[in-house]
């Protein structure tokens, strides 16, 4: 039986660390432009679609290859918004126009190096463990959530973020590096659902959640300048590599946005 899937790419545009980041320049082409390429080399989508409030940034997504069927309400597209809202209504919305889908993507625009083969690997990957919600991108860590603080700044206090005892009866703040089980951080490369989590349960991941293993420079995060700096260092020195593109790129004036 062949599964459908749709990859979902949001691009709002009022980005507070890095302005417009979604349609800056990263070599040549507007950033989003790296995630909607891969997504439609991958054969993977029945549709790539970009969730954006921005006219612009619809327009820069079209140039592209993706659909853009409606822009989004602007209470779904605040600085503390969460996913699930958007997609939900992007879903929905489809629904109502008799698309339905088994699985959705969500890719986002700040990983640009995420290639079509990154895609088609995960996409094996859920295909092959059909008793799995969802799959998500993960990195390795070296930074323990055992030693983390939830400061209150008025107060002047703090509290372990595991504020439950370990199993030996010891605060998890307490136990020694080595004692700590290994943990993973996820990142922005990907993350891919059944549909159904969405409609029955209102989640974007369900309950049981695959790891999927980003591998070299697939799960670089860009959302600060010095993540832009870095991202760029990776290209020049040969470490990372993007999506090829073969449109002529998109014309912006990208200091009229500024």
């Amino acid at each position: 039986m062949k599964h459908s899937c749709i990859a979902l790419i949001p691009a709002r545009s009022g980005s507070k660390r890095i302005k417009h980041k979604n349609i800056r320049e990263l070599y040549g082409h507007p950033l989003l432009a790296y995630s909607i390429v891969s997504s439609l080399e991958s054969n993977i989508f029945s549709k790539v679609i970009v969730s954006t409030d921005s006219k612009l940034y619809a327009d820069v997504a079209r140039y592209y290859g993706a659909d853009v069927p409606f822009l989004r309400p602007s209470e779904f597209a605040q600085e503390t918004s969460p996913d699930i809202e958007w997609i939900s209504y992007t879903l929905q919305f489809l629904r109502e126009k008799g698309e339905l889908y088994d699985y959705f993507a969500i890719l986002r625009p700040t990983s640009p190096f995420r290639k079509p083969e990154t895609l088609k690997r995960a996409w094996n990957m859920i295909l092959n463990n059909p008793n799995v919600d969802s799959l998500r991108a993960v990195e390795k860590t070296t930074h323990h959530p055992a030693k983390m603080w939830i400061v209150d700044k008025e107060k002047n206090r703090m509290k372990p973020v595991m504020e439950n005892p370990h199993k030996k009866g010891i605060l998890w703040h307490s136990l020694q590096y080595p004692s700590l089980p290994e943990v993973y951080m996820q990142n922005a490369s990907l993350e891919i659902a059944k549909t159904r989590c969405v409609f029955e349960h209102h989640s974007i991941s369900g309950e049981a959640i695959m790891p999927f293993f980003t591998k070299d420079d697939e799960g670089v995060d860009v959302n600060t300048e010095y993540d832009w700096y870095y991202a760029q260092r990776l290209i020049k020195e040969g470490k990372a590599t993007l999506p090829k593109i073969l449109h002529t790129p998109f014309t912006l004036d990208y200091e009229s946005i500024k």
